[in-house]
């Protein structure tokens, strides 16, 4: 309705307040109860996401997903693994772009290069610092089996002597692609390791008072 209008309204004031007054009153009484909360999306998210795992399953996803390395690498095959680490080859993708100065803080030691016998038990002693659990990558000829200097008297002839070594990547040295498709192998035996012991390898008490 205008205002200040000389146009007389079709409806009068009345029939507009009674017709009002009728729509309230047919709100007021539709309103007796309260309007419960539409929570059904709850359920319907539980039962449409619900992800039936292992706690194993759950552990080694997550140290999988974020290797930390220590710096380890006395010889050349240190420049490929630092190539891997450029955009190009983009090693962030795996949750690996953390390198640790501390081997106290990491997780994965990644061997590149001759190992002499002098320098064994520096590379011995920084393997023991690492927390449990840990891996070590054997990157290149050298560091499989000591590579052209394995002849050689002061040359460790591979890792594997003096530390325990999960996947051993070839070449001399191996390229970028080389050493990202052994993380993928460390990343699957990582997941198919046991975190939980079985009830059966736990010590039973009722057992152990029985026999004293």
């Amino acid at each position: 309705m205008e205002i200040n209008s000389d146009k007389e309204s079709i409806y009068s004031s009345a029939e507009l307040d009674c017709d009002e007054g009728l729509i309230i009153e047919e709100v007021k009484a539709s309103s007796r109860k309260s309007i419960p909360d539409p929570d059904a999306w709850l359920d319907e998210d539980l039962k449409r996401n619900i992800i039936l795992t292992s706690v194993d399953w759950v552990i080694n996803w997550a140290r999988r997903s974020s290797l930390w390395t220590a710096v380890c690498y006395p010889a050349c095959c240190g420049m490929e693994w630092m190539a891997s680490l450029s955009p190009r080859f983009d090693l962030s993708r795996f949750g690996m772009e953390i390198m640790r100065a501390s081997p106290r803080q990491a997780d994965l030691m990644i061997t590149a290069g001759t190992l002499t016998w002098k320098m064994a038990p520096n590379v011995r002693r920084i393997y023991n610092q690492m927390p449990e659990p840990k891996w070590v990558i054997a990157m290149g000829a050298c560091g499989i089996s000591g590579g052209i200097f394995r002849s050689s008297y002061n040359v460790v002839p591979g890792y594997n002597k003096i530390i325990p070594v999960d996947v051993y990547v070839p070449g001399c040295p191996p390229r970028p692609e080389a050493l990202i498709y052994g993380i993928q192998m460390l990343q699957k035996k990582i997941n198919k390791e046991k975190v939980l012991p079985d009830l059966s390898e736990l010590p039973n008490p009722l057992q152990k008072g029985k026999k004293e």
